[in-house]
């Protein structure tokens, strides 16, 4: 069974396929710069240049889709229905949700007989506690505006505490685990027995760890005292804690590489930068002890997370207290082919670097949609 990934954004289309159920990557690529001179006229012309590097028809064509709200819990396959409701969630995810949404529509219209199905970031997220995702506003507000944390890189999150899981030769029904999305958009979540029951982002992706560009958790004052005495407009703050924050805004450059390297050479803001970054992700990771009682494994997944040794180092030196214990010479060599365990003999948490790959999870997950 040939499944076809897409991932369509907003000036790019990422792709992949797979053999299912043997799970061999057999094609992928990405077309760049949509509506631009030096890309496709449109998304539908970036549609016909990924089929065309192909030459096998897909049999299921399965689609990324950042929000699905309270409607989706796990992967759906591509109804009507299923498309005003995704429709009628843009608002949630305004930069993302209708790029994802045209992708499908494209390519409903041109595989009109191949089943298509939409799985969406948020979807892990569904198990979280109702105490852990509502926030403390009137309950009418929350409910007319579906106001709660929804949670996002959850694809992401199944498939590196799946694969710790097997790493550790434990059922992942039996692991407690923090996973560790780490990249210029990052995340933590808490999964106890291959369930998310917390997760830093919350009803948007702006919340929780410093990012590249994104603030993360910020006293909710801050906005209104901006708003009052700064005189700025709502879409200028979102513009601020979304693309001018995070390490752009604590060092003038949201590239953690060269954060880390100005630090290295002797550059307090960028030390400074460096330190909070760790600071907020160590801090998430044992505020999740009590959803999880108790950690089995810490897990790195994302770019930061499975290339910086530098910041793992870090965050596992502020997580000594828990137990965690690095071998230094394994967490400079890195992440190898089949992922690694980095943590010293006697650890009392194991420590695991696994490459993303969000795009065979979607495949996985658009198989057994359709019972393939």
């Amino acid at each position: 069974m040939r499944v076809l990934v897409i991932n369509c954004g907003s000036s790019s289309i990422k792709h992949r396929s797979y053999d299912m159920p043997a799970e061999q990557q057999v094609g992928g690529g990405a077309v760049e710069g949509i509506g631009t001179a030096d890309g496709p006229a449109s998304h539908d012309a970036g549609i016909e240049a990924v089929c065309s590097q192909s030459d096998t028809a897909p049999d299921i064509i399965a689609h990324r889709v950042v929000h699905g709200g309270d409607r989706f819990s796990g992967a759906a396959l591509v109804t009507p229905d299923a498309l005003a409701a995704i429709a009628e969630l843009e608002p949630l995810a305004p930069l993302h949700n209708p790029a994802n949404l045209l992708g499908v529509r494209i390519t409903t219209q041109r595989f009109p007989n191949v089943p298509q199905v939409v799985v969406f970031d948020t979807a892990f997220h569904q198990t979280i506690p109702q105490y852990a995702s509502q926030y403390a506003i009137p309950r009418d507000l929350a409910e007319r505006y579906g106001i709660k944390k929804y949670g996002f890189h959850g694809t992401s999150h199944r498939w590196a505490s799946e694969r710790a899981a097997a790493m550790l030769s434990r059922p992942v029904g039996e692991l407690k685990a923090v996973v560790l999305h780490l990249g210029a958009g990052a995340s933590a979540c808490a999964v106890n027995g291959g369930k998310s029951v917390d997760t830093s982002m919350g009803f948007t992706p702006l919340a929780g760890l410093i990012m590249a560009t994104r603030a993360g958790d910020i006293d909710p004052g801050v906005l209104t005292f901006l708003a009052r005495e700064g005189g700025l407009t709502p879409d200028q703050i979102d513009a601020l804690l979304n693309r001018e924050s995070g390490l752009k805004g604590l060092a003038g450059d949201p590239d953690l590489r060269n954060v880390i390297a100005r630090a290295e050479d002797g550059d307090a803001v960028a030390q400074l930068a460096l330190d909070a970054y760790v600071y907020r992700i160590a801090r998430t990771v044992g505020g999740y002890l009590v959803a999880l009682d108790g950690l089995d494994a810490l897990v790195f997944t994302g770019g930061v997370g499975e290339r910086s040794a530098v910041v793992r180092a870090a965050v596992c030196e502020r997580l000594a207290i828990l137990g965690v214990t690095l071998d230094a010479q394994k967490n400079a060599v890195g992440l190898t082919e089949n992922d690694s365990r980095i943590e010293a003999v006697g650890s009392r948490v194991a420590v695991c670097i696994v490459a993303a790959n969000e795009e065979l999870q979607i495949a996985r997950e658009a198989a057994a949609c359709i019972g393939g």
